[in-house]
């Protein structure tokens, strides 16, 4: 047989990527017609019910692709005998999921059964199969049967079904018809779970995943026609809840609109997998989400350190952006998203500048509003903590907590407090209600004015802030005012501080005089510093980096006290060379 009568396929599916062969509704005779007819009708009722356990055989249509790469070193990990994410690690011998007690960030890499991605880009499918089907049984005799909160949330479900479906040939290549049985058993139940239980999830990218995973299963399953049709309205649901207007995700973490994007790549490949198209709306929102999410990246295509979310590398970001297909460019301006983006020459300024997102759509959310990023080419001068959400498991659960506070921010923070409470539970509570914002461009520089109200229940003051990016990006000036608004609760001078943390391998010198600094950055570029206003002092700070480790950096604090009437800063970032 030749090679061109391999590649015939009557149903349209690649040969390799058929596991079942099935027809579609064409040459139905009109009793097969009023026959599908009806158990579309019957979609999530009690017929229902009985017609998933037992109407169609438990066999999948189509295998789509996976189009993203994997991280090669956790897939290593994975051929050595090891499943580790994020600075924990555990060996697959021996591992008994029912007793496991993992990290938050852990668990979900591990349940969503996202390192089958991990493994298949480092491994054939011969070298893979073992190590995914030992990690499949361990996984299905602890929560295959069994409806648990670790393992079944509607969201993990969603993934799971698009990673299960995307890497079937290293889950099913076993000839243990029983052992495909309980895994195409469980891909079944799974999916019955987040029919009802998808908009459960999280809104933002939790519930998209969930949405994600209800048609993934309709398209994938035999059958599920209806199935499709129901998750597609409840995708559209889940996208209008998860994105502005803008293209920013609600919870407005950047990391966050990234796997978002990732999501809806990899259900478009669910689509390909069966020659249909990815729905209109599914497409555009696509189209909105790379213009805001290139908006909160540095020149060098990497993501700023924004709501707890980590500086992931250029080349993350470019991969899933380069398999969304959308070209465009970055948005510089974005209101509900929040992150205006001042850009000239090789340089790149992105500040916070909107309210932290409301507590129901936000898990971490971080007190950063007015706070700024600076990076000068690859360089990145000035950043916040960030990593709040992906720091490394062993990072203590107090320093984790610290990096969504005001002071782990490049921003002013008033007598050691919050811009916006963070209450014990992890919440977000009172603080910054409104943002008000000038924006001015001309051929000279381009200039941002911004105030909050977050400190003026508490202290009676707004945060008023001005930053100007010169037009050949050599420099940047700020200025930051607190002027009194409201009763004042406690009487006298209020202390504060400005801080800039400094980007890793940035190295600061202060000047004799205290009002200023040196900043030598990494590449030979020299930055001078210099304030007016308070006093300047050089300490100790960290940044978590794009692997979550924390990396000792430092940071520029100017100290001072506001009376009354309240207080002005100046300050200025210059390159000398």
């Amino acid at each position: 047989m030749s090679e061109a009568d391999h590649d015939t396929s009557p149903d349209g599916i690649d040969e390799g990527k058929r596991l079942m062969r099935v027809g579609g509704d064409k040459g139905l005779s009109l009793a097969e017609r009023l026959t599908d007819r009806f158990h579309r009708l019957t979609w999530r009722t009690p017929i229902h019910e009985l017609r998933l356990k037992g109407r169609y055989p438990l066999k999948l249509i189509a295998v789509p692709d996976d189009p993203l790469f994997g991280d090669v070193a956790r897939g290593q990990a994975l051929l050595a005998g090891r499943i580790q994410f994020r600075g924990e690690s555990h060996a697959i011998e021996g591992l008994d999921l029912r007793t496991l007690a993992p990290s938050a960030g852990f668990a979900d890499y591990l349940h969503s059964f996202a390192w089958l991605r991990d493994l298949s880009s480092v491994a054939t499918r011969v070298q893979a199969s073992p190590v995914a089907e030992s990690l499949m049984e361990r996984w299905l005799a602890a929560h295959g049967e069994k409806v648990t909160a670790a393992a079944w949330r509607p969201d993990l479900w969603g993934r799971r079904i698009l990673f299960w479906t995307a890497h079937a040939p290293l889950i099913l290549s076993s000839t243990d018809l029983i052992y495909r049985s309980k895994v195409l058993n469980a891909l079944a139940r799974g999916a019955r779970h987040i029919d009802r239980s998808a908009d459960k999830a999280l809104a933002g990218p939790a519930r998209v995943a969930a949405w994600c995973g209800v048609i993934a299963a309709g398209l994938l399953i035999p059958g599920g026609d209806p199935r499709r049709a129901f998750g597609e309205a409840g995708l559209s649901r889940a996208i209008g809840g998860a994105l502005h207007d803008d293209g920013g995700v609600v919870n407005r973490c950047p990391e966050s609109l990234l796997d978002l994007l990732a999501l809806l790549v990899m259900l478009r490949e669910s689509y390909a997998a069966r020659r249909l198209e990815l729905p209109g709306f599914a497409h555009e929102a696509m189209v909105r989400i790379v213009p805001a999410l290139l908006g909160s990246c540095h020149a060098e295509r990497g993501l700023a350190s924004w709501q707890g979310g980590g500086p992931v590398p250029a080349d993350a970001v470019a991969q899933v952006i380069a398999a969304s297909g959308i070209r465009t460019r970055p948005l510089r301006q974005a209101r509900d998203w929040g992150y205006q983006r001042l850009a000239a020459a090789g340089a790149v300024l992105i500040v916070d500048a909107a309210p932290p997102p409301v507590a129901r759509v936000v898990d971490g959310g971080c007190a950063s509003t007015l706070a700024f990023e600076l990076s000068d080419g690859p360089a990145r001068i000035i950043v916040n903590c960030g990593g709040a959400r992906a720091a490394d498991a062993r990072l203590p659960r107090q320093l984790i907590e610290g990096l969504r506070t005001t002071a782990a921010h490049s921003t002013l923070t008033l007598a050691d407090t919050n811009s916006t409470a963070i209450h014990a539970d992890g919440t977000l509570g009172r603080g910054v209600a409104e943002v008000e914002l000038v924006r001015q461009e001309s051929e000279g520089a381009s200039r941002i004015e911004a105030s909050h109200d977050g400190y003026v229940r508490r202290h009676g003051f707004v945060h008023r802030r001005q930053l100007v990016l010169t037009g050949d990006g050599k420099e940047v000036r700020g200025e930051d005012v607190l002027l009194p608004k409201g009763k004042r609760r406690k009487p006298g001078a209020t202390p504060f501080a400005i801080r800039f943390h400094l980007g890793q391998g940035v190295e600061a010198s202060p000047t004799a005089d205290g009002l200023g600094a040196v900043l030598r950055v990494p590449g030979g570029a020299i930055w001078q510093f210099r304030t007016r206003g308070g006093m300047l002092a050089v300490e100790d700070s960290l940044w978590i980096d794009g692997e979550g480790r924390p990396i000792a950096t430092q940071q520029l604090v100017i100290a001072g006290s506001a009376e009354a009437g309240g207080a002005t800063v100046g300050w200025a970032l210059k390159r000398a060379r």
